[in-house]
């Protein structure tokens, strides 16, 4: 009988040498074995029976009491068995108490080869414990798998879903037993959960989930009070008004116009200033830079800052406000830009426009001055627009081509008033094409801040966080970096951000890279809190990159369900689509990709009429069947071809830890301004 690396062999010795034998198994099989590793030798009963029966036997040692038995030295397999069964234990006595003693190494250690040494009473003690804990936790899990397959789901497996399906402790009773349930039903995962009532519904379910994995400590935010602004601000001369939807309380941005009439006009481009108070290191900062962004979603957002902290920077009509603001002089003739200027100020804000009360009022016609202009701020209004359109065909004229926007933007809005959404609200989707007249003013006025203060900074050699863009190509991405570089989707030279410091940490940091700027001139470099190649801006870009992918995957993925509610709601059996490849189409009125079997072999805007054969709101699916073409397909836009290579992730499914999959999303208050940044779109 010999030890082969742990497992206990036997067989018939048919040579033997000083350090080896050559021994025939049972098998027939030879096999050269090294004399030490030889551990007992008799002459009967045969191998394979005398292993038989010394298993049989060895299950018949009381370990406790061959412990008690056991000297305190190192002792040999064959001593216990004597000790343990009489004097003359044979070998299958001895053999017996080799296998039991191998088999418990709580209670005897391994010395050598059939050598054995007793282990303490506390470790003997301590490992029946962990012994009895695994048998325990054995049957837990057995209890657990039994009952999720029968369509219960303990409270503990309910309690730990989301680390179960997303990030488990594969170690984890509670991973274990939804393995085991999912192996004996044959059943996904996801499937089996959901069945046994562990998922309250499918909108809780992503809005969990999304807050599992980016929000684990909660959103609330501690008592921190906004800091007042120290500067002794100059009152600006100007008449200010904000443009945004009526659901924005972060109001970042507003314009002004002086000079109307004179030959030379001021555009003003107001941008709160938080970061006149926040100072670089404080808890507000490290705040910000935790969250980097505000997530939205249709009915409920969660913000960036502090709700009383954003209260007390925002550029809310009736206040002057701290503002960063850029004047930019131009001749009203020929709209030529004959120069700008940045200063730090407080400026009167006189009113909050909101686009979706006005966009039926300030409509191209009124701004050209072929319809009567019954609102406010016309005249301005109307600079702003001819302004806007200029600075668009000059930024068309670099990127070679024009912006189309063969897209509608979509607008949701939910009945939950301003209650946290719970997924049974009644959802209502509203169109807004884009480019339309109010959209354009800020989008062309946010390109030019951001543009022209981006060569600011590089003028003065102080870094900045730019968005670039090699080229126009399919498959060039957006990136960000510290560097200033052209970005061919927007048609300049440069581009930061910087225009939404309430909404986005990046900006933030680019404000304060801004400031330094105004206050300090050519010497800004070496005031400005960050500094060339500043290790600091490289890890604030990374992470931005990473959250704000998350957020707008997210807000991608709660639109998508919220579309599938629409459909579900207003009993919705078919849908008009556009074929755009690998069997994907997108619906024609609503913000919805899904697959069409059948389609593959369409070109590409082919139209096709599909029937809705089901929806599951829980991995964000809507399966189609197709019902016939409608029409033959129109040229393709290469523009518009690579904009939906990069548009709706969310057609695939939901993507598990334990293999199940990701249903995609992207951020309402969409601007036009970022229409042209594939990497930064907010909208649908």
């Amino acid at each position: 009988m010999f030890d082969d690396a742990g497992k206990f062999l036997a067989g018939r010795v048919m040579s033997e040498a000083e350090a080896s034998l050559q021994i025939e198994l049972d098998s027939g099989k030879r096999v050269k074995v090294k004399a030490a590793h030889v551990l007992l030798r008799f002459d009967k009963p045969a191998p394979a029976e005398l292993l038989a029966d010394a298993q049989a036997l060895a299950q018949e040692i009381d370990l406790d009491l061959a412990w008690e038995f056991a000297p305190d030295d190192e002792f040999g397999f064959a001593d216990l068995a004597r000790d343990y069964f009489d004097a003359k234990a044979g070998v299958g006595h001895q053999a017996a108490a080799l296998l039991r003693l191998f088999e418990a190494p709580h209670y005897f250690r391994r010395i050598g080869k059939g050598r054995f040494k007793k282990a303490p009473e506390e470790t003997v003690k301590a490992a029946l414990l962990g012994i009895e804990r695994k048998k325990q936790l054995a049957a837990q899990i057995e209890a657990w798998a039994g009952e999720i397959a029968s369509g219960r789901c303990p409270a503990p497996v309910r309690e730990q879903l989301y680390r179960i399906l997303f990030r488990p402790d594969k170690n984890g009773a509670e991973y274990k037993a939804v393995v085991e349930a999912a192996r004996r039903t044959q059943r996904s995962p996801l499937d089996l959960l959901q069945a046994a009532g562990a998922i309250d519904s499918p909108y809780q379910f992503h809005w969990k989930r999304f807050l599992f994995e980016q929000f684990p400590q909660g959103t609330g935010f501690p008592a921190l009070a906004a800091p007042a602004v120290r500067d002794e601000l100059p009152l600006a001369a100007v008449q200010a008004f904000s443009i945004d939807d009526s659901a924005t309380t972060e109001i970042d941005d507003a314009l002004s116009v002086q000079g109307l009439g004179s030959g030379t006009a001021v555009f003003g481009i107001h941008i709160a200033a938080p970061a006149l108070a926040i100072a670089p290191d404080s808890a507000l900062d490290k705040l910000a830079r935790h969250r980097l962004s505000t997530v939205y979603m249709p009915g409920w957002k969660i913000t960036m800052l502090p709700d009383d902290v954003v209260q007390a920077y925002t550029l809310t009509a009736g206040r002057d406000c701290p503002a960063v603001s850029l004047y930019v002089t131009i001749d009203e003739a020929t709209l030529a830009i004959r120069g700008s200027q940045t200063r730090l100020e407080r400026v009167p804000i006189v009113s909050n426009l909101r686009h979706d009360r006005l966009d039926g009022l300030i409509t191209e016609a009124a701004l050209g001055g072929q319809a009567p202009a019954d609102y406010p701020h016309a005249a301005e209004l109307a600079f702003a627009w001819r302004l806007a359109h200029k600075l668009k065909a000059a930024r068309e004229l670099v990127r070679g081509k024009p912006e189309i926007f063969n897209r509608p933007d979509y607008n949701f809005k939910l009945d939950n008033g301003d209650a946290e959404p719970t997924g049974n609200e009644t959802v209502s989707i509203g169109v807004r094409q884009r480019g339309a007249p109010l959209d354009l003013i800020v989008a062309e006025a946010m390109i030019l801040a951001n543009s022209t203060w981006g060569g600011w900074l590089a003028e003065l050699g102080v870094p900045g966080i730019y968005r670039a863009q090699a080229s126009l190509l399919p498959g060039v991405k957006v990136r960000m970096g510290t560097r200033p570089a052209p970005h061919a989707g927007m048609g300049v030279a440069q581009y930061t951000w910087a225009t939404s410091p309430l909404r986005r940490y990046v900006d933030l940091v680019n404000q304060w890279q801004i400031i330094a700027c105004a206050r300090h001139g050519r010497t800004a470099a070496l005031a400005a809190p960050f500094k060339p190649k500043d290790a600091a801006l490289f890890s604030i870009i990374s992470g931005f990159d990473a959250a704000y992918a998350a957020y707008n995957d997210f807000q991608h993925g709660i639109e998508r369900f919220w579309t599938l509610r629409w459909v579900q709601q207003n009993g919705v059996t078919e849908l008009e689509a556009a074929v755009m490849k690998d069997g994907l189409v997108r619906a024609e009125t609503l913000p919805l990709v899904f697959r069409v079997p059948g389609t593959e072999s369409l070109p590409r805007g082919a139209r096709i009429r599909a029937r809705v054969a089901g929806i599951d709101l829980l991995t964000l699916d809507l399966h189609a069947q197709l019902l016939q073409r409608i029409e033959a397909a129109p040229a393709a836009d290469a523009e518009a071809a690579a904009e939906d290579d990069d548009a709706d992730a969310g057609s695939g499914p939901l993507t598990l830890a334990i293999d199940v999959g990701d249903a995609a999303t992207a951020p309402e208050d969409a601007r036009a301004a970022d229409a042209a940044d594939p990497a930064a779109a907010p909208g649908p």
